[in-house]
């Protein structure tokens, strides 16, 4: 990453400019103990000093994965938000457990259940600072590195409208401010704090911050992709971050344009019904850019915002649609496992598949 900014100037000037936060907003924020998110709890301290930051308190979730590793960064986090003055929300959860019942993924789980208790700690943050939860903000530690890391698993994998452009500045009340710095630009920060002689964390080793040793196994997709993949490519080209940001961000002004497009047509086209959404004829018409990302809006409504809207999902509604882009009358389809889409010369319905059957049966 260039280095005429400091770390701190570079997440003051991506808040500023991307309109993040201010003065008054109370941010959360979330604190593994590792490098990436300790030096964020240094920065927020300075990015509140600067008036660009409210109240900050400190979140850490033990997921009770790495035994007494884990309980060691509980003890490290502690420290840390003593040191620096801030409040601290901290809880224990038993992921493993939570992931054996349910059958998810372990990531999943622990992921939910880290943005559960944040949710939480943010509406307490809120209300001891007199501020609506709607100003209130939940800070990461996300840095370029990681999201360069996610677009290279979405080439993978693939990904939908607006895909490539990776993670969001701000996505609701999660706010990234270090997004445009490296994961080694944080290091480096943290380690330049503790030799200018400023008040610095240590762990039981004297660590900075606390090692992960999971984050070296390249069985996770990430972690796969972070020390096989990324490496090569920065042999191609050692400046791989700053061209990829570029490059994602220019793919973000795209896609906001078009999505700005889309809502304006979801709330012509689109009709919300008891228990579903209607689709009028006319989206049929629409170029197929537009209205694929109407119906990602409108299943990404019906699925969570957590859920993963499926390609073919969003295809098998499009498909309901003839070339003439008029609605096909009879058809119908099971999307996401329990969704109906049908058709008349009235629109394209989604409903849950229950409420389609109930409704056949009294037709």
């Amino acid at each position: 990453m260039a280095e005429d900014a400091t770390l701190v100037e570079r997440a003051a000037a991506a808040i500023a400019a991307r309109g993040l936060a201010d003065s008054d907003t109370p941010a959360l924020l979330m604190v593994s103990g590792g490098s990436d998110s300790t030096a964020l709890a240094y920065a927020a301290c300075e990015l509140r000093e600067r008036g660009l930051l409210g109240e900050l308190a400190v979140l850490h979730v033990n997921h009770r994965l790495r035994g007494e590793d884990a309980d060691a960064d509980e003890r490290f986090v502690a420290q840390l938000a003593e040191l620096l003055g801030l409040p601290l929300f901290s809880c224990s959860v038993d992921v493993a457990a939570l992931a054996e019942r349910s059958g998810e993924n372990v990531e999943a789980v622990a992921r939910r259940e880290r943005y559960l208790a944040a949710n939480e700690a943010l509406e307490s943050l809120c209300l001891h600072a007199a501020a609506p939860l709607a100003d209130g903000r939940i800070l990461t530690a996300h840095t370029a590195d990681d999201r360069v890391e996610s677009f290279y698993m979405r080439s993978i994998v693939g990904t939908g409208p607006g895909g490539f452009r990776a993670m969001r500045y701000r996505n609701g009340p999660v706010v990234r401010p270090l997004l445009d710095a490296s994961r080694e630009e944080l290091r480096d920060y943290v380690v330049a704090r503790e030799r200018a002689g400023l008040p610095t964390a240590c762990d039981e080793q004297g660590a900075l911050w606390r090692e992960d040793a999971t984050n070296a196994h390249t069985d996770r997709f990430r972690a796969y992709v972070r020390h096989e993949i990324v490496p090569r490519a920065k042999e191609r080209n050692p400046q791989l971050l700053d061209v990829l940001v570029r490059t994602m961000n220019l793919i973000a002004d795209e896609d906001d344009l078009l999505d700005g497009m889309a809502e304006e047509l979801a709330g012509r086209h689109a009709r919300a019904l008891d228990d579903g959404w209607l689709l009028a004829p006319e989206l049929g018409g629409e170029p197929a850019p537009l209205a694929r990302r109407v119906v990602v809006r409108v299943l990404q409504g019906m699925l969570g915002p957590d859920a993963r809207v499926e390609t073919a999902a969003v295809e098998a509604v499009l498909a309901a649609f003839d070339d003439g882009g008029r609605p096909i009358g009879g058809y119908v389809a099971n999307i996401q496992g329990d969704l109906a889409v049908s058709a008349n010369k009235r629109g394209v319905r989604l409903e849950p598949m229950a409420t389609y059957r109930a409704r056949r049966k009294m037709a």
